[in-house]
């Protein structure tokens, strides 16, 4: 495993605002989203979309689109990406606000001098002839408000806590601080159903990419397995706690089984609370179907977000106190790569790099690459370089060395 401290080639992005959530938007782009809030504080709320790109020495991302969001401080955000454009759902106070994302060139004159290169905007570039003045063409992102829906309902305090679309954009979960989640049929908002278990506020949820399922956590202290397409409930995870101690649910995802066809694995994160605040946190691995839970791995203080590959290899886990930042082989839990101290304070998200090897994809310069961001206003990217392996010829020599010399111990002993 390796352990190191917070390098400044870590940090990829700065803005002007805390950040609070992270997506990716296609395997090379990034939205953020915060802000200060409602308060006159002069810090601003909204998205920015960063693209992501290797220089050869180090990642690196360049700003491409930004967009306030007025007096609304964006708290979370869930995309859904087709060949077309991409649909955000963001919450913002007690509403979820949709927004179509559609990608776009926009063509640029770049002027050439003797000593200086001046960039110029034009919109009618293609009526340019100048031999000393080139077209360049730059993507960008437009982002339009669609609908904005009430999906929390606390008389007092109404906050849209937690928004989710799921894999294949056709269902809305939210949950907030009316205890309630509500299912939404996607992008219509038309309401679905109310999931009613939860006695307290709802802290995350989380779509299945198989078998249907949702898992929804709240600061009650449960974990609620249910059937996405019913509404009905599926189980309550149990688990033995350590004696005389309780922990809540902070986080949950769903990951993919390696090596089994359309098996869903669950993956929570839990912190200790009241009397048992200095023991320790997990992070668990469940055969949710079974409510089983098959692996623990422990830390020392408590953990703030959690992150899982699209292809279910890694985990990803983010911590409240030290803003440290830890990647895991999810099958295992083994920790293979720790950043201490990468944001200076708690991590408010985590989002892995795609591992889909398409054209534009960046995350075959590395095994894995996870994205990271904290109230310090700071965008980072956490890798795994590619593990040494033993190319395949040299273990088929050592295997076949290794047969010869059983042999011969064996000729010796007349065996």
């Amino acid at each position: 495993m390796s352990s190191k401290r917070r390098n400044k080639k870590d940090i990829i992005a700065r803005v002007n605002f805390p950040l609070y959530t992270v997506q990716m938007l296609t395997s090379r782009h990034v939205i953020v989203g915060g802000g200060g809030g409602t308060s006159k504080t002069g810090v601003q709320n909204g998205f920015e979309i960063f693209e992501i790109f290797h220089d050869g020495s180090r990642f690196a991302a360049k700003e491409i689109t930004r967009h306030e969001t007025g007096g609304n401080v964006v708290m979370n955000c869930s995309v859904y990406s087709n060949k077309k454009h991409s649909l955000l759902a963001a919450g913002r106070e007690n509403h979820c606000q949709l927004y179509k994302v559609n990608s776009k060139l926009m063509e640029e004159v770049v002027s050439i001098g003797n000593d200086t290169h001046i960039r110029q905007r034009n919109a009618k570039v293609k009526e340019v002839t100048d031999d000393n003045k080139n077209v360049k063409k730059e993507l960008y992102f437009e982002v339009k408000p669609l609908d904005s829906v009430q999906t929390d309902f606390n008389g007092s305090e109404p906050l849209s806590r937690v928004v989710k679309i799921n894999h294949d954009g056709t269902l809305l979960a939210t949950g907030g601080t009316d205890c309630d989640v509500r299912i939404w049929k996607f992008p219509s908002m038309q309401p679905l159903f109310i999931l009613k278990a939860h006695k307290k506020e709802i802290d995350d949820i989380d779509f299945s990419r198989y078998d249907n399922y949702i898992i929804t956590v709240a600061k009650d202290g449960l974990a609620v397995l249910w059937d996405c397409l019913t509404g009905m409930e599926r189980t309550k995870l149990t688990w033995k706690q350590p004696e005389g101690s309780k922990y809540l649910y902070k986080r949950c995802r769903f990951g993919i089984i390696e090596g089994l066809d359309k098996k869903c694995a669950l993956y929570t994160i839990v912190n200790p609370t009241g009397l048992a605040k200095k023991q320790k946190s997990y992070l668990q691995q469940w055969i949710p179907e079974e409510n089983l839970l098959k692996k623990m791995l422990e830390f020392d203080e408590s953990l703030a977000s959690l992150a899982v590959r699209d292809d279910g290899r890694f985990v990803a886990v983010g911590t409240m106190f030290s803003g440290s930042v830890s990647i895991h082989v999810a099958f295992s839990l083994q920790k293979i790569s720790t950043v201490v101290g990468a944001h200076s304070m708690f991590v408010t998200g985590l989002e892995f790099v795609s591992a889909q090897n398409t054209n534009h994809s960046i995350s075959s310069v590395v095994e894995a690459a996870v994205l990271s961001i904290s109230v310090d206003n700071q965008l980072c990217i956490h890798t795994v370089p590619y593990r040494k392996t033993i190319p395949l010829w040299i273990g088929i020599v050592l295997l076949i060395f290794t047969l010869f010399l059983t042999f011969l111990f064996c000729a010796y002993l007349g065996l």
